[in-house]
């Protein structure tokens, strides 16, 4: 959990951040505070400092009782999915910030169904030698800096403590063993980040307008969009992998084409 105490601008920020019309219907608010702890497994505390964050609109009012429902549990959710992944309170606040106000729980949920599937796994604290034995093989400085390079390891103040994303480790050991030089991994790294950016962008806002509504207008299970979103990903992987591949081999058909049109060297 991420616990801080809220500041007195806390409430007027909630206020800002969720209109009026915002709030659910007042038949769908049936929970009181302490039945939305008991039904999210959160602290009353801890509720009530997330609405002070604006990361909960405010309750329905009836009388002088504050009552929950359906919107607030999935924002609930997607704070606990979000920290489990490692946000901090302000990326947290952040990522909701860029929901809008009026989304529907179900619109909420498909934020928090998309983030399992896609999130990289948690990096783990090695010192040296636990890094060693996990690669099989003695580690130089300059191995050390190629990892980082590579984005497989993170230096830390401890110079002999990293923090390392063994999921990848695997693979930023054969790429040690190809004895590339650093300045290619760099130059090869900043590629990828850049297309591969673009193409989530673009491959984001594919699902996000013609395959979740028509998810959504269909009125499928929840289970449905989880199966979907988890086939989706390897989908999307082959597809780019099956994609570079033809690549290149278009460049290597027009790199000797080139080569066959030039003349002869005399």
């Amino acid at each position: 959990m991420i616990f801080a105490m809220p500041d007195m601008g806390a409430e007027a920020r909630s206020e800002a951040r969720f209109e009026p019309h915002a709030e659910p219907p007042a038949g769908e608010a049936t929970l009181t505070v302490d039945e939305l702890s008991a039904r999210v497994g959160m602290t009353v505390r801890t509720l009530r400092f997330y609405a002070g964050r604006g990361l909960i609109p405010p309750p329905v009012r009836r009388g002088r009782v504050g009552y929950y429902g359906a919107e607030h549990i999935a924002r609930l959710d997607l704070v606990r999915e979000l920290q489990a992944h490692g946000f901090t309170l302000s990326a947290i606040e952040g990522y909701l910030d860029r929901i809008p106000p009026d989304a529907s729980p179900q619109d909420i949920a498909l934020h928090r169904t998309l983030l399992t599937p896609w999130m990289r796994d948690l990096p783990e604290t090695l010192d040296r030698p636990t890094l060693v034995r996990r690669t099989g093989r003695d580690l130089t400085d300059d191995d050390i800096e190629m990892l980082v390079a590579l984005g497989v390891v993170e230096p830390t103040p401890d110079e002999d403590v990293f923090q390392v994303a063994t999921a990848h480790l695997s693979l930023g050991v054969e790429l040690l063993d190809l004895d590339l030089p650093v300045d290619a991994v760099l130059a090869a790294g900043r590629i990828f980040t850049e297309h591969g950016r673009a193409i989530a962008e673009e491959l984001t806002e594919v699902f996000r307008t013609k395959v979740w509504p028509h998810y959504r207008d269909s009125g499928g299970p929840p289970e449905h969009i989880q199966q979907l979103v988890e086939r989706f990903k390897p989908v999307t992987i082959q597809g780019l992998v099956l994609a570079y591949e033809r690549a290149v081999g278009e460049t290597q058909r027009d790199t000797i084409r080139r080569s066959q049109s030039k003349p002869p060297r005399r």
